[in-house]
């Protein structure tokens, strides 16, 4: 199975099953010498983790990080991070009635048609749970850009969004809600959907956005490895991910080239963002922002028709502990799948200055 490696000079290669020992990944090219705050990155951890409110899976899980190599005395040696996060609350027992049946929308016909077999319970490798080790990958890679401030919000959950610049909001309120939305009136309304949906059964999507400051100009490349293509292919890696768009993203098109258009102030800055911080796929100093979309959960316990192995109708009713959205619990992994890009940019930008 190829594909589990994100990166170029800082690689991040995960492994593991929702419902294996553990999962875990591997960190090489950091460079030898940097101070690792572990305490930092079990708290991105614990923003990740299930079980936090109501509004996640009741499944509990520490994710206690264990980092088994490439870290002596708390600062890096420049070998190879190998780290693992247990898995200590499955309940495999909950997907034995799906063993043979195809849930609706998830990868398992996919999976199974691509390598002829499957891991059944909670998904195995293409569950979501891989996404710890991104997070615990991207805390450690934050500490390679101190001065850039990776921050993500929800925009919105289903139909109930707000429209307020992120400019105008106190970021410092995400986490002041169980939905991580900087907007008390609509993080309310966005709270009180998501549990009626969950008590009926049902699930919510949505959409994140994340504001990423402190990046130089000059980092991405102009032609096949573009800034925001690595930035956008990041985010469409994370499980349930349907769209991304940065800067002013699809709204852009409703505009004249004139107002579009970002003029130069000064050298170096411009009156208006449009371009997102991204112009000829470099950075050019101002703030990067951009947006993803999620779908809702495809694990729901409202009865659906699916098919089995034999290609026979089956009436479906999914057990298990399941999110009735994804939103709260990937925000730190929307972070941590930028930390990773922009680290891995500022380490090309350091070659190319050799």
């Amino acid at each position: 199975m190829s594909g589990n490696t994100f990166g170029k000079l800082l690689r991040l290669t995960t492994f593991g099953e929702s419902h294996g020992t553990a999962i875990g990944g591997i960190l090489e090219g950091f460079p030898a010498g940097v101070s690792i705050d572990t305490e930092a990155v079990q708290r991105a951890l614990d923003r990740r983790k299930p079980g936090q409110s109501a509004l996640t899976t009741e499944r509990k899980e520490s994710d206690t990080l264990q980092i088994l190599s490439g870290v002596f005395e708390g600062v890096t040696l420049g070998t190879p991070i190998g780290f693992i996060i247990p898995n200590t609350n499955q309940n495999s027992k909950d997907y034995s009635a799906l063993k043979d049946v195809y849930r609706p929308s998830h990868a398992d016909y996919t999976w199974e048609t691509k390598y002829g077999m499957r891991d059944h319970r909670g998904g195995g490798r293409s569950s979501a749970r891989e996404t710890a080790s991104r997070v615990a990958g991207g805390a450690m890679a934050a500490h390679l850009i101190p001065d850039i401030r990776v921050t993500a919000f929800v925009r919105s959950v289903g139909p109930i969004t707000f429209h307020t610049p992120y400019s105008e909001l106190d970021l410092t309120q995400i986490d002041s809600n169980p939905i991580r939305c900087p907007d008390p009136k609509a993080a309310a309304a966005m709270e009180e959907y998501v549990l009626k949906l969950k008590e009926d059964g049902d699930s919510a999507g949505g959409i994140i956005e994340c504001v990423i400051t402190g990046v130089p100009a000059g980092w991405g490349e102009p032609v096949f490895d573009k800034l925001h293509a690595a930035l956008g292919s990041a985010m469409l890696s994370i499980n349930a991910v349907k769209g991304f768009e940065y800067g002013s993203g699809f709204a852009g098109t409703e505009l004249k080239g004139s107002e579009h258009n970002d003029s130069f102030i000064s050298v170096g800055k411009t009156a208006t963002n449009h371009s997102g911080g991204i112009q000829g796929g470099i950075s050019n100093g101002e703030d990067i922002y951009f947006r993803v979309a999620f779908k809702p959960i495809a694990s729901i316990k409202s009865k659906q028709q699916t098919v089995d192995k034999k290609g026979e109708k089956v009436e479906l009713q999914i057990e298990g502990r399941h999110d009735p959205t994804v939103l709260p619990r990937a925000i730190p992994i929307v972070e941590a799948m930028a930390q990773l890009t922009l680290a891995d940019f500022m380490l090309r930008a350091k070659v190319n200055q050799i």
